[in-house]
């Protein structure tokens, strides 16, 4: 069953009209002179009221499908509404302040939209994160383990694999030739790896679908491990742990700066909502566009 608030918006869109739901009450002899495409008590749908809603590159069967769909839900929220409209007694005056209230929050939704995507700059600096985020600190406590390393995971069929594990455990990033050799080896083997260590990553969504996703004290794990090697029947798992952060530290500035980044847009775009509304305001106040009128 659908929600209240659900069944209490589209009634305030078929009570107005909306373009989408457009309903037409014609008088029997009216009806006689168009064929109605479906009818609900004394409403009924027509041909016109289908304008819009096929998509132009729609084929004919998408089109079918499409017309099909509108009609038969026509039908069932008009017999919900009808049904509503025995069972509540609805307070007009009331309900059409309700029906104004929706329309214009509408409107004004859309039009603060068009503005807001107009002037919105939406270009983040990193001062401005690291100033945010010096600021805030303490609101991005971590609700995971986290770590900095390497992570490796290759088939035991995997050739060379001494060599290569070797190699991988010193990780000399003052050797270009070593790395080099490490990157194309994997590139090459491995089932999955990531060699970037200076990206934070989610412990568990390291661990996840290897023999170390059971371990149940993650964070004891990252304090006394800095090489791990494993393996299950078919592949084996090398990760170096360069740095670790525990849950409930404090974030990494690198691992919250996204979430910094779209918490200084949306704020911008308060900003910008704001500044329409007292620009709005004012310019109104300076043209004599409004008056208010309060009795004694």
């Amino acid at each position: 069953m659908r929600k209240i608030n659900s069944i209490i918006a589209l009634l305030f869109c078929f009570l107005v009209g909306c373009n989408f739901f457009k309903v037409k009450e014609e008088k029997i002899e009216d009806v006689k002179k168009v064929a109605p495409i479906a009818r609900v008590h004394e409403k009924y749908l027509y041909q016109d009221d289908l304008s819009g809603i096929v998509p132009q590159k729609a084929s004919d069967t998408d089109s079918t499908n499409i017309v099909e769909r509108y009609v038969k839900n026509w039908v069932r929220k008009q017999l919900m509404i009808a049904e509503a409209s025995r069972k509540i007694q609805f307070n007009e005056p009331e309900l059409e302040r309700k029906i104004l209230d929706y329309r214009y929050a509408l409107m004004i939704y859309e039009f603060e939209k068009y503005y807001i995507n107009k002037e919105l700059n939406k270009e983040v600096n990193e001062k401005e994160i690291e100033a945010y985020y010096a600021e805030n600190s303490d609101n991005f406590l971590l609700k995971q383990n986290i770590l900095q390393g390497k992570f490796v995971k290759l088939p035991k069929e995997a050739p060379k694999l001494e060599h290569f594990k070797k190699l991988f455990k010193k990780y000399n990033k003052e050797n270009k030739a070593e790395i080099d050799e490490i990157k194309s080896y994997c590139y090459r083997f491995a089932s999955f790896y990531s060699l970037e260590d200076s990206i934070w990553l989610d412990l568990n969504e390291v661990l996840q679908n290897t023999p170390l996703s059971t371990i149940n004290d993650k964070a004891d794990f990252l304090r006394k491990n800095r090489w791990v090697e494993t393996s299950d029947d078919n592949f084996l798992y090398f990760l170096k742990i360069e740095d670790y952060k525990i849950t409930n530290e404090e974030a990494p500035l690198e691992f919250v700066k996204d979430q910094i980044t779209n918490i200084i847009i949306n704020k911008r775009k308060v900003a910008l909502s704001n500044q329409l509304e007292e620009q709005i305001y004012n310019r109104g106040s300076e043209n004599n566009d409004f008056e208010i009128y309060i009795n004694d």
